[in-house]
């Protein structure tokens, strides 16, 4: 590569990297939107998967996603902005960003709940400098009887992840990978 490629190259990712600053959410509305869709994330709980109220009341915080959207081919990723919750209040923003790799192709969106049942994991997440989901995390699913499929260990375990509201044609969505990190909106 010549030395004049390269410094078109240098320039314009230099250049570009002010733009990319622009959709930040400083200083925006990003907030009152989220929040609102968290909103609408919950009464679809709600409305569509019987348990979810119940889960929710035995939480000590709740972190919504509810919209993330995911893609790839061969490497892919995904990304999306939800709001920490706790006793209905929300007390901070949040964004999930995941990479994958492997035998992949299509797009997909959907919405996720993680339920945080301690006041230690509650406290693990607010804390970290970036909080990935491990393998403490159990999930619970809807089940054919229209009821949240949980049992006496999701119920102890310290998270309980909920994932709703799939469109697309990537199969099986899972939070594996997810990083969690705070966020200004």
């Amino acid at each position: 590569m010549n030395t004049l490629n390269r410094r078109a190259l240098i320039l314009g990712a230099a250049s570009a990297l002010p733009l990319a600053a622009c959709g930040n959410g400083i200083g925006s509305d990003a907030g009152p939107r989220i929040d609102a869709r968290v909103d609408s994330a919950i009464q679809f709980l709600y409305d569509n998967i019987p348990g979810t109220r119940n889960l929710m009341s035995d939480a000590e915080g709740v972190l919504i996603m509810p919209l993330v959207t995911e893609a790839g081919f061969g490497v892919g990723g995904g990304y999306g902005r939800g709001a920490l919750r706790i006793n209905g209040a929300t007390v901070d923003y949040y964004s999930s960003v995941s990479a994958t790799f492997g035998f992949q192709i299509g797009a997909q969106q959907y919405a996720h709940a993680l339920f945080f049942m301690t006041e230690e994991a509650l406290r693990d997440f607010r804390y970290s400098a970036g909080w990935a989901v491990g393998g403490d995390i159990e999930y619970a699913v809807n089940t054919t009887g229209g009821n949240i499929g949980t049992d006496t260990n999701s119920l102890l375990s310290p998270v309980v992840g909920v994932v709703f509201g799939q469109a697309g044609l990537i199969a099986g969505a899972t939070l594996e990978g997810q990083r969690y990190t705070r966020i200004l909106p």
